[in-house]
């Protein structure tokens, strides 16, 4: 009987915005060494970095660091995005935005709906007091 091996790169990230970039070079080399074809690297890229955003944006103060969680699975890639913020109890009622009607100056729920539109699997656990996590999944093959 084997074992599988999960590889796993855990990062601790500064909360400013120039550092999304390190998050994305990261996420792209792990997708490519993993088999991904470059839609769906270019998918789990872009997802990231929303998460990301999220957790800068959402985050205590800038000299926070989030974290990142990148597990390497023989099927598929999971990345949590977790944050020291001050969390939130009301995600069930993030609605996915009218994207024919949007208010530029309420743009709420855009990169969330982004990050479910790209990703196979996304899990957001977040209580008032201790943070966001987003946990994003994208599965290897042609048939997710």
């Amino acid at each position: 009987m084997s074992k599988k091996n999960n590889d796993e790169i855990k990062l601790s990230i500064p909360n400013k915005p120039e550092y999304v970039s390190v998050v994305r070079l990261t996420v792209t080399s792990i997708a490519n060494r993993m088999g991904f074809d470059i839609e769906k690297i270019e998918d789990i890229k872009v997802a990231v970095a929303e998460a990301c955003t999220n957790a800068i944006t959402h985050g205590k103060n800038e000299e926070d660091n989030f974290l990142v969680d990148f597990i390497m699975e023989e099927d598929k890639l999971v990345v949590n995005v977790s944050d020291n913020g001050r969390g939130c109890t009301t995600l069930n009622e993030i609605k996915n935005p009218d994207l024919d009607h949007l208010n530029h100056e309420k743009e709420g729920g855009l990169g969330i709906f982004i990050i479910r539109s790209l990703m196979d699997n996304v899990q957001i656990i977040s209580n008032h007091g201790s943070g966001t996590i987003i946990s994003m999944t994208k599965y290897m093959g042609e048939d997710h």
